[in-house]
């Protein structure tokens, strides 16, 4: 798409232009593909194949790539935890398959959940494995879960354990993925782990996991999709939902190729920004921020333990007459709107995240501030 095209789109449809530091969020169209993956999905767009083929031979090459049993593109990791939940209560049921919410058929229904990690992520977690056909059961506390936790809840209702990898989760005083998959190797039950943002595509499956499923539009940078790898017939009953639950959340050939590309070429050449190169990146913006009265910039590590670096803002309310809640809301305001990560606004601060971002675009922040200040 050449430049006079993208100015089009934002003149045509009245759009406002948007400077994302505020990571990989559905709600700014999560990240940006590489040429090589944007080529894929255009040439599978001018294609047909039979579906069912095109998921399979992808499968079996995505998982050639990750050292796994088996994998499956989806249309998004939300989706991928609505299919994985129905897989392991279906299973081969074909009764269940096609009638997964109308029949009263007795199996194992319930999905053992930390209490801590049943999250709104957008969604709440409870609400997809609802559409899965499961009934969350909550383990241990809003602060803490142990294996104990999760065994004394283990009954023959159990159809799976979830955990939720992700920095919306308590992080203080849970179990482990190791811990969790332990557990579930302990007493025979699948484990399903929603490691959407994470980098590392092998780590939780290597740990012993049934089913780990993935965006494919974050760490990955592919097209809107989702990826589900694990044991081979886990993943067979995931692709059986194509045909029950699945078939609304369906993804296209041009998703499944573009997610295949992207994923071999975060396998074999990443390419990717290390978070001691985003320190470097953020340090000029820093330093502009911290000679601002009421200001306050310092690097923040990434709380679920990636190597991503971001800036931390404070706004101090009794210099500058503006809450961070504030600040946040003007910030988006005006012909181009920045977004930062505001989950910490209520308590005065907020984080940028400039693996999307520019040096320009951190210097148009930079300059917003200031204006908004009134410095």
């Amino acid at each position: 798409m050449d430049l006079a095209t993208k100015d089009d789109v934002y003149s045509k449809y009245h759009l406002k232009r948007v400077i994302n530091a505020s990571g990989r969020m559905t709600i700014l169209g999560v990240s940006t593909p590489r040429a090589e993956v944007t080529d894929t999905v255009a040439h599978g767009l001018n294609e047909y194949f039979e579906i069912k083929d095109l998921v399979d031979k992808t499968g079996q090459y995505i998982a050639k790539l990750l050292g796994a049993e088996n994998a499956a593109v989806v249309s998004c990791a939300s989706a991928g935890i609505v299919q994985a939940v129905a897989a392991l209560i279906v299973k081969d049921d074909k009764e269940l398959l096609y009638a997964l919410h109308a029949s009263d058929k007795y199996v194992p229904r319930e999905i053992i959940l930390p209490k801590g990690h049943n999250v709104n992520f957008g969604a709440p977690v409870d609400t997809m494995v609802s559409l899965g056909g499961g009934i969350v059961v909550e383990a241990g506390y809003a602060n803490e879960c142990k294996p104990e936790h999760i065994e004394a809840l283990m009954s023959a209702d159990t159809a799976a354990i979830l955990y939720i990898k992700s920095h919306h989760c308590v992080q203080k005083s849970i179990l482990s993925v190791a811990d969790a998959a332990a557990v579930a190797k302990k007493h025979g039950i699948p484990l399903i782990v929603d490691a959407a943002a994470e980098e590392d595509l092998q780590a939780y499956y290597n740990m012993g996991a049934d089913i780990v499923i993935y965006s494919g539009a974050k760490a990955i940078e592919g097209p809107t999709s989702g990826l589900v790898v694990g044991r081979h017939q886990a993943i067979e009953w995931v692709k059986q939902q194509a045909n029950g639950i699945g078939r609304p959340m369906k993804v296209g050939k041009e998703g499944i190729l573009g997610l295949t590309k992207a994923i071999e070429l975060y396998m074999t050449d990443p390419k990717k920004e290390s978070g001691q190169e985003m320190v470097i990146k953020m340090t000029p913006f820093m330093s502009k921020l911290n000679a601002l009265n009421g200001i306050s910039a310092r690097v923040v590590w990434d709380g679920a333990g990636r190597d991503i670096a971001r800036v931390e803002i404070s706004f101090d309310q009794n210099v500058i007459g503006k809450s961070a809640v504030e600040m946040v809301k003007l910030m988006k305001q005006g012909d181009t709107a920045v977004y930062f990560r505001e989950y910490k606004a209520n308590e005065g601060r907020v984080d940028a995240d400039v693996r999307s971002v520019s040096a320009p675009q951190l210097e148009v922040i930079y300059l917003k501030i200031k204006a908004i200040i009134g410095q």
